[in-house]
């Protein structure tokens, strides 16, 4: 930990889903580009010790760092910000704070002490906060975002310790940021400022007095009400900072740094360092909104109700279309759907398809059958994890003759298990955290599409997952024409297998999502956009473009 470590901590109000994430990932862009070395961090205040165990439809994705952490969806948004890997530091749960309260209890830790939520609890908290600060390097910013909203009863505990590590660090070294909203009301037509004063006061009662307010907003704030929002909220007008609604999250830098929202942080915490040089980030954003071509392409999913289960995908289907000039739509296809009413009136006219990873054996076989769908009329298709293994139970079930073929986790006893439980899976009896977790190295076969995207013979992808490609049919599979173009350093595993006779057709075992950003999009998407595009010019197909931004609307926006 650096001795000018500098600390922000960005909380919420109101309501949740205001962004919280994005603005705290947002800000560590620009105080990166500034030339600081920053770190973010999450803390969520739920009881359990990470989400790997919870639904889809409760948490949303569940983000994996390269050590194997499984983490929350704004870990994703911190790393594409900040073009950084960071690690298990950076997120901590209520759950795993009182783990580590308890087992140092059980232990003797506390000397016969009662053991209190205040100083015990809090104090492991500001340890984590300081902890993230201690990388073998001097951060000199560390940003970590409050989880849920002023007031929850979960929430108080670190609320509490972000109160005490001001105190204990000094204000000039401590910046509290609070993101509330400042609705419209239409029958009034007018903008309410009572919200965010309410959630000023309840901070203010927990002993935290922010120093800056972002305030999300769909329509402009003026000055007068900047200047009440400030008159009762202790704050200077200036720190009064506008968050209005835009049409894509990579906006909102430029919009912060519109507002002068990092040179009120640096001169606020004594930071002496140039203006940030936001030049390729404006490009991009830029090359966002000014594309006018489109294609379409099917994410065959069983948690398509919940985009955020997804959220990864999407912002890398965006990375892909900025390195292909190309805007991408996302068709949301119910795999439940397509087994009752069949690929074709679901799939017709897309460019692409990719079949994501899940659990369970929920919407399988219309996985299997969008698998068959574009394998059949040639249309682009990249499977992810699940997605994999259902290319290769679709291959072994229709080209091998394997009537029957599927994976142990969804028929123990199917005849052909061409997917079966890891190894060191099979004496597993906890459920959390005990997954093929992490980032692992991948050796990719020469000549091969895989080779020709990576354009390298190595590369090193993130895994969630515990069922692989069964080695024992791995021969039947590659003589019926099935390609493996990616293993394990060993040879043991599959990490990626294609179809050479498609115009492109891929799977690989891990999750490229998690390592694409917005400047540099992952070799995978990248290909799967390009390969749609091409597609589309071709064949033709829908060209619905429901996300279409005007140039217009970006300008007024920025």
């Amino acid at each position: 930990m650096g001795e000018k470590t500098k600390y922000i901590f960005v909380t919420g109000g109101v309501v949740s889903s205001l962004g919280k994430g994005i603005a705290a990932s947002s800000i560590g862009l620009l105080l990166k580009q500034r030339g600081l070395n920053v770190v973010l961090q999450k803390f969520d205040p739920y009881l359990n010790v990470d989400p790997g165990t919870m639904s889809p439809f409760q948490h949303g994705e569940v983000y994996v760092t390269d050590d194997g952490a499984e983490t929350d969806l704004d870990l994703g948004h911190y790393e594409r910000f900040i073009d950084r890997d960071l690690s298990q530091r950076s997120n901590v749960t209520t759950g795993q704070i009182y783990e580590t309260v308890i087992n140092r209890e059980r232990e003797g830790g506390y000397l016969g002490r009662t053991v209190q939520v205040v100083p015990h609890v809090t104090d492991e908290i500001k340890s984590r906060i300081r902890l993230a600060a201690e990388n073998g390097e001097n951060v000199d910013v560390v940003i970590t975002e409050i989880g849920g909203t002023t007031g929850d009863i979960e929430g108080l505990p670190f609320l509490e310790a972000v109160r005490q590590f001001r105190l204990n660090h000094g204000r000039e070294n401590c910046h509290n940021i609070h993101l509330t909203l400042v609705p419209y009301i239409k029958a009034a037509r007018e903008l309410k400022t009572k919200p965010t004063q309410h959630s000023v006061k309840a901070l203010l009662e927990i002993g935290i007095q922010p120093d800056i307010l972002i305030c999300r907003t769909e329509r402009p704030l003026s000055h007068d009400i900047r200047a009440k929002i400030a008159l009762f909220c202790n704050v200077d007008v200036s720190e009064v900072i506008e968050a209005r609604d835009v049409a894509t999250i990579y906006q909102v830098p430029l919009q912060f740094r519109k507002e002068g929202l990092d040179d009120i942080i640096c001169a606020k915490l004594g930071l002496a360092c140039p203006p940030p040089d936001l030049r390729g980030w404006e490009e991009m954003v830029e090359k966002i909104y000014s594309m006018t071509e489109s294609i379409e392409i099917a994410m065959c999913g069983k948690y398509v109700h919940l985009h955020d289960a997804y959220k990864s995908i999407i912002e890398s289907f965006t990375h892909g279309g900025v390195a292909n000039d190309v805007r991408v739509n996302i068709r949301w296809v119910d795999t439940e759907k397509i087994e009752q009413e069949g690929p074709e009136a679901h799939l017709a006219g897309v460019h692409g398809i990719l079949v994501p990873g899940g659990f369970g054996d929920r919407g399988i076989e219309g996985k299997i059958a969008a698998v068959r769908y574009a394998r059949e009329n040639g249309i682009p298709y990249l499977g992810i994890c699940l997605g994999l293994q259902m290319a290769v139970i679709e291959f072994a079930r229709d080209i091998c003759g394997l009537s029957g073929a599927n994976s142990s986790e969804f028929d123990p006893d199917s005849p052909y298990p061409v997917i079966d439980l890891m190894l060191e899976q099979r004496s597993r009896t906890m459920m959390g955290g005990t997954m093929r977790l992490g980032s692992y190295p991948c050796r990719i076969t020469e000549g091969t599409l895989a080779h020709r995207l990576y354009g390298s013979l190595e590369t090193a992808e993130r895994h969630r997952h515990r069922f692989e490609v069964n080695n024992a049919y791995r021969k039947t599979l590659t003589d019926a024409g099935m390609v493996i173009s990616g293993v394990s350093p060993d040879g043991e595993l599959v990490e990626m297998i294609e179809l050479p006779d498609q115009p492109f057709f891929i799977g690989c075992q891990f999750h490229p999502e998690l390592r694409s950003r917005p400047n540099r999009a992952h070799p995978l998407f990248r290909g799967l956009v390009g390969a749609a595009k091409a597609y589309k010019r071709e064949h033709g197909g829908c060209d619905s473009s429901p996300s279409m931004v005007h140039e217009d609307e970006w300008r007024e926006g920025r």
